[in-house]
């Protein structure tokens, strides 16, 4: 095998038909199924055998990597067709997106136009609270984002081989870059493969478990010009590629079980192509991929996948659609190749061939002058987000806002005043210390955290808060009173997990739980707030009554507190587009909460347990609703704001002092 031998400089016509092939998959998955198709990670596989061609090429005419000129050569290519998407599609989101997502969606914003979209949805994956975000306007900005820090990644990676082959082998560069190559395969492989079986919404995103999908398009690069095929195999080779990718999203989940072993199906798809070429003639695959259409759509392929998730997202928030029909769906996909015929039309090919940008001074100009739009119209929206976040604070407390307290009166439906607090857009932030201070443990991991809250310095009682999200969101609820009362609070909680003996499908809940234990026993405090069961299921959990037992055997009382009632929407949404008076944002009472309390069920419950229900200071007898006394109750569709909870501070004093005192 002669690795110095160098593949054809000709423009390879079928990567134009391949590229097409996988944007289209892309779009059609998105509008109609519903899934992903493994479209990107063809994207992927080619960036990799072009940009290793071209790096490589370089390097061994010119004797140099010339790092900014790559980075500006890209920047010219990349950067026209992106800016302008995300402007637009900013402009739109606040014309258009409800006010409840502004915050989630410009932080998405800021990521895709840093290029690092990836990471703040890999972020969201593994964040309890953000998990059931609405999909942004810039969502699919992860691919690019990645994309763009392979392109960071491959001149290092060819700097550090140039470095080796050189001082340490004392070899020329090709068979050390192929070792490279092959090494991070190996490597990014078997990490992708962890990675997807343990936590498999952070993988997708990962930079470093797609990082194989690029450098298998590397290897090709580097031994494509040995490949010579039979033509019938060749012939064989490419419809069976091509087939492979269509069929990929089909027998696949690709948004589940990706990438790891799975994602072999796209890329040794598009491997087959590239290995078939023209080799098998023209009734291959290659004939149909370098006919003219295919060619002439893969050159707007790039402006294509921009342009059609934000549409996509749009036509859902507009229509008030679920799903597309198959005119809306093919009306999608047309406006966007309009639009992305117009931005390479208009922007991208009149900065990439203008001749007097090829300096680099001049093309550094052009994306600073592209990218200042998106970072200027993202930092004023940023900004007046902030803005309105910064004003719950004044509006805590105030007379006009009881929420919780409304209900201790007979006219507990009289509203005092027009707007809610926190508003849907501030809800979603409007949580409990301890997820910005870093004490929620998150999923997948067991450490223990103990943050400690009320009277710090000479507490009269400790109160530990064990569990879940749904024990976390009493933590302002106890911060009201806790140091008039001479209270030290200390929060011990984690993401998914209810504080209970069982076994778990996951295994980090089953050890969190168990370390949990330790220290709670270790510290013994004073009493342990908790839940006292699920809303929605029949019976306390066994799992709880056994944790129970436990801490009785120690000599620690529980205060457990029946779990608030979960809506069946998202609750800021349904308030902001109805109001806080709609029916259409209350759930019949008898609907969500089981008839008969599950705590009264219990047979022989733990004596050291003392079981609360402040059921009634969420629902009235009929309804449970989104807002009480002009504060909005939840953060989603079941965690309750901290505005809410920290309004829930005289009931939950006047049950829990009582039993501290006894015990003291």
């Amino acid at each position: 095998m002669d690795l110095y031998k160098k593949p054809d400089r000709k423009f390879r016509l079928e990567i134009e038909g391949l590229r097409t092939v996988a944007s289209i998959l892309v779009a059609v998955y998105h509008i109609w199924l519903g899934n992903v198709s493994g479209g990107v990670d063809v994207f992927f596989v080619v960036a990799g055998f072009l940009i290793t061609i071209s790096l490589l090429g370089r390097y061994e005419k010119n004797e140099k990597i010339d790092f900014s000129g790559f980075i500006l050569r890209l920047i010219k290519r990349l950067f026209p067709a992106a800016f302008t998407v995300l402007f637009f599609t900013g402009i739109a989101c606040i014309l258009w997106l409800p006010e409840v997502r502004w915050d989630q969606t410009v932080q998405e914003l800021i990521a895709s136009a840093l290029y690092f979209e990836n990471w703040q949805l890999a972020l969201n994956s593994v964040d309890y609270l953000a998990q059931s975000n609405e999909a942004s306007p810039f969502q699919h900005f992860w691919a690019m984002s990645l994309q763009g820090q392979f392109y960071i990644i491959w001149p290092v990676l060819l700097l550090l081989t140039i470095l080796i082959a050189k001082f340490v082998f004392k070899k020329r560069i090709r068979p050390v870059f192929l070792s490279m190559l092959i090494i991070v395969f190996i490597v990014s492989f078997i990490y992708s493969v962890f990675k997807t079986d343990v936590n498999q919404p952070w993988a997708y995103f990962d930079t470093f478990t797609r990082v194989w999908e690029f450098s298998i398009g590397g290897i090709l690069a580097l031994l494509i010009a040995n490949i010579k095929l039979k033509k019938s195999f060749s012939f064989l080779l490419s419809w069976l590629g091509l087939i492979g990718l269509i069929s990929c999203g089909i027998i696949l989940q690709v948004s589940t079980v990706f990438p790891g072993y799975a994602a072999l199906w796209p890329v040794l798809s598009a491997i087959f192509i590239l290995i078939a070429g023209d080799q098998g003639g023209k009734f291959s695959a290659y004939g149909l991929l370098i006919s003219k259409p295919l060619v002439n759509f893969g050159e707007i392929s790039y402006g294509f996948y921009l342009w059609h998730w934000p549409i996509l997202i749009f036509y859902f928030i507009l229509t008030g659609n679920k799903t597309a029909s198959l005119i809306d769906g093919l009306l999608i996909i047309l406006m966007s190749a309009i639009l992305a015929y117009i931005t390479s039309k208009f922007v991208e090919k009149p900065i990439r061939n203008r001749k007097s940008l090829n300096v680099k001074w001049r093309t550094a100009l052009v994306a600073v002058l592209l990218a200042a739009p998106v970072l200027v119209l993202s930092g004023f929206w940023y900004h007046s987000i902030a803005e309105q976040q910064a004003e719950l604070k004044t509006m805590i407390n105030n007379e006009d806002y009881p929420g919780a307290a409304i209900t201790a009166f007979a006219n507990s439906d009289k509203e005092i005043a027009e707007s809610v607090v926190p508003t849907p857009m501030q809800a979603r932030n409007d949580q409990p210390a301890l997820y910005s201070e870093g004490c929620h443990q998150e999923v997948g991991e067991t450490e223990v955290i103990e943050c400690i809250y009320g009277d710090t310095k000479n507490p009269d009682y400790i109160v530990a808060l064990v569990g879940g999200s749904h024990s976390a969101h009493w933590l302002p609820a106890l911060q009201g009173f806790a140091e008039k009362e001479n209270v030290e609070v200390r929060s011990y909680t984690k993401s998914g997990c209810r504080f209970s003996a069982e076994e778990f499908e996951a295994e980090d809940c089953t050890e969190w739980n168990r370390k949990l234990m330790e220290v709670i026993v270790d510290v013994q405090p004073d009493l342990v707030f908790t839940t006292a069961d699920v809303t929605a299921q029949q019976e306390v959990p066994e799992g709880y009554v056994e944790n129970w037992e436990i801490l009785k055997q120690h000599s620690i009382p529980v205060f457990a507190v029946r779990d608030n009632p979960r809506l069946k929407f998202d609750v800021p949404s349904c308030v902001e587009e109805h109001g806080s008076d709609s029916l259409e944002c209350a759930v019949e009472r008898e609907e969500i909460l089981p008839k008969e309390d599950p705590w009264s069920k219990l047979e022989n419950p733990p004596d050291n347990v003392y079981y609360v229900d402040f059921t009634d200071r969420f629902c009235e007898n009929q309804y449970c609703k989104s807002v009480v006394g002009n504060v909005l109750i939840y953060t989603d569709s079941h965690h309750i704001t901290a505005t809410y909870s920290s309004t829930l501070t005289p009931f939950v004093r006047e049950a829990l002092m009582p039993v501290l005192e006894k015990y003291k």
